[in-house]
C-alpha cells in the first residue's frame, strides 16, 4: 500500500531523512519509532504531503503521490489518506459533530449523507453524547477521539498518526492504545504512527521502523526487533527493559568471554542475567541505582563507570543506595555488535 524509495529530506545543509527505503503492506500498522530529532515526524509530513522529498518517491497503492526528482506532489486532499495531529488541531468554533462533519462537506456530500456517517463515527469512538458540545466543553481525550473521528469519516485508505497520545495521561495513553488499534481494525486503513514511545510502537504495530539521526536503522515486526537487533543502537532502544550492552575489555577474566580475547561490544538479555549480593570472579560489581517491580518479578538496574545494566530477576530484593551488587553475566551473550555499533 505504501512505498517509499530513496527517500531524503534537507532543509539547508541539514539532513532530516536519509535515503530511506521501506515497503508496507495493505492493512498493516506502521510505527515510526526514535529519539526527537530523528527524522520521523519529516517522514509523516512528507507522508502527508505537507513537505516535499529532497529526493526519492512515495507511492500509495501504485501510485505515485511524491517525487523529489521533479520536484512535485499530489496536494494533502487527494492523497486518500487522514492525519491526526499531537494538538487535535479541532476548529474551535465548531461542535463535534461540525468538526467531524467538515471534511465531507468539503468533499461535496449530501447532507443526509454526512449526517449518517457523522452518527456512525462518533458511535464507533464512543462519543454519541458530544456531538453538539464544543471542543473547549470536553476533555483532552475525548477531544482525541473527535480528532480521530474526523480523520476516518471520509473513509481515507491510509492514516497517518503524529505523536497522538503524547498530551494525554498515563492511563488514558493506555486505553487510547487500544481504541486506535480497535479503530485500525474496523476500518482496515493502513496506518503510520510516529512516537518516540517504544512501549506503544512494540504493543501497537504490526511493522516498526526504528530512526536514528535520519536513517532507518532496522524495519521488521516487533518479535525481529528484539529478537535480532541488527544495530548496538536498536538493542538498547527496544524492549522492555532493553538489552544491555558491555564493552569487551569491562567483561572479567574469569568470564568465558573475558578470556577469548573479543573486542567490540556484547549484548545480554535482562532476564538472563543473575543478581547477587555476593561477589563472583565472574561477575561485574556495580553500583545498585534502583528497583522496580515487573509482573511479578524485580526489574534491578546497577551503575558503574559510565556502565548501567539491568536485570530481571525472580524474587524479591532488597537494596539500598550504596549497596554493591554483583551482576553474573550468562556464558554466552546473544549478540556481538562492532566498534560501529553494527552487528558482528
Amino acid at each position: 500500500m505504501i512505498r517509499i524509495d530513496s527517500l531524503s529530506k534537507s532543509f539547508g545543509t541539514f539532513e532530516a531523512v536519509k535515503n530511506v527505503s521501506l515497503e508496507v503492506p495493505s492493512g498493516s500498522f506502521l510505527v515510526l519509532v526514535g529519539p526527537s530529532g530523528c527524522g520521523k515526524s519529516t517522514m509523516l509530513r512528507m507522508l502527508a504531503g505537507l513537505e516535499s522529498p529532497t529526493d526519492g518517491t512515495i507511492q500509495f497503492d501504485g501510485k505515485t503521490v511524491s517525487d523529489g526528482a521533479g520536484p512535485w506532489t499530489i496536494e494533502p486532499a487527494k492523497r486518500n489518506a487522514g492525519l491526526v495531529f499531537q494538538s487535535y488541531a479541532l476548529w474551535p468554533h465548531m461542535t463535534v459533530a461540525g468538526n467531524v462533519e467538515w471534511p465531507l462537506k468539503v468533499a461535496g456530500q449530501g447532507k443526509a449523507e454526512r449526517t449518517a456517517r457523522v452518527n456512525e463515527v462518533l458511535h464507533l469512538l464512543g462519543i454519541d453524547n458530544l456531538g453538539r458540545r464544543f471542543p473547549n466543553e470536553i476533555s483532552g481525550g475525548q477531544q482525541q477521539r473527535v480528532a480521530i473521528a474526523r480523520m476516518i469519516a471520509p473513509k481515507p485508505g491510509i492514516l497517518l498518526f503524529d505523536e497522538p497520545l503524547s498530551n494525554l495521561d498515563a492511563k488514558l495513553r493506555v486505553e487510547m492504545r487500544s481504541e486506535l488499534l480497535r479503530v485500525h481494525r474496523v476500518t482496515q486503513a493502513t496506518s503510520v504512527y510516529v512516537t518516540h514511545d517504544q512501549v506503544e510502537a512494540m504493543t501497537m504495530a504490526t511493522h516498526v521502523a526504528v530512526m536514528n539521526g535520519g536513517s532507518v536503522e532496522q524495519f521488521g515486526s516487533p518479535q525481529e526487533l528484539v529478537s535480532e537487533p541488527s544495530s548496538a543502537f536498536v538493542a538498547t532502544f527496544v524492549g522492555t527493559p532493553p538489552a544491555n550492552l558491555v564493552d569487551a575489555g569491562l567483561i572479567p577474566a574469569a568470564h568465558p568471554l573475558g578470556r577469548k580475547g573479543h573486542s567490540g561490544r556484547f549484548m545480554f538479555r535482562p532476564e538472563d542475567i543473575l543478581v547477587s549480593r555476593h561477589p563472583d570472579p565472574a561477575s561485574i560489581e556495580m553500583d545498585f541505582a534502583e528497583i522496580s517491580p515487573l509482573a511479578g518479578r524485580s526489574m534491578i538496574t546497577g551503575t558503574r563507570n559510565g556502565l548501567r545494566l539491568t536485570a530481571v530477576a525472580d524474587g524479591s530484593f532488597r537494596f539500598t543506595i550504596g549497596d554493591k551488587v554483583h551482576f553474573l553475566l550468562p556464558p554466552a551473550a546473544a549478540a556481538c555488535f562492532d566498534s560501529k555499533g553494527k552487528r558482528a
